[in-house]
């Protein structure tokens, strides 16, 4: 489960955020990304999966995969940010791996179009290859 912290809950903020944020897309997972205009506002997260990527089992499964990887990412996530990550139907048969990659390269590229700082304070330990 994702820190209550972290959790993007209201429907207004995915709405915005998809609609107004910036977007960048791989082969498993699109990543929206957008500045909040509050100064003290935490960086928050929210999932998007939907029957396309299959059913309840799978939905679930990759929903739980998504969580995985950003709680391991979260330190790359941009200050003050909300994100929302969009699974595609190619997500309900990606390994873990794939499903990483994916998040990290489309979050940096979300990221740079929206114009942010790339990550928060020592948030590229994560991406050592």
């Amino acid at each position: 489960m994702l820190p209550a912290e972290l959790r993007m809950r209201r429907s207004a903020d995915f709405e915005a955020t998809v609609r107004r944020g910036a977007r960048a897309g791989r082969g498993t997972l699109v990543v929206h990304c957008r500045a909040v205009s509050d100064a003290d506002a935490a960086t928050r997260v929210g999932l998007v999966v939907s029957r396309a990527v299959g059913g309840a089992v799978v939905r679930n499964q990759v929903r739980r995969r998504l969580r995985g990887v950003v709680v391991e990412q979260r330190a790359t996530l941009p200050a003050g940010a909300d994100v929302v990550v969009r699974a595609l139907p190619p997500s309900s048969g990606a390994a873990y791996g794939t499903l990483t990659d994916d998040f990290r390269s489309a979050l940096r590229a979300a990221v740079r179009r929206a114009g942010m700082e790339s990550v928060q304070p020592g948030g590229d330990r994560g991406d050592a290859r």
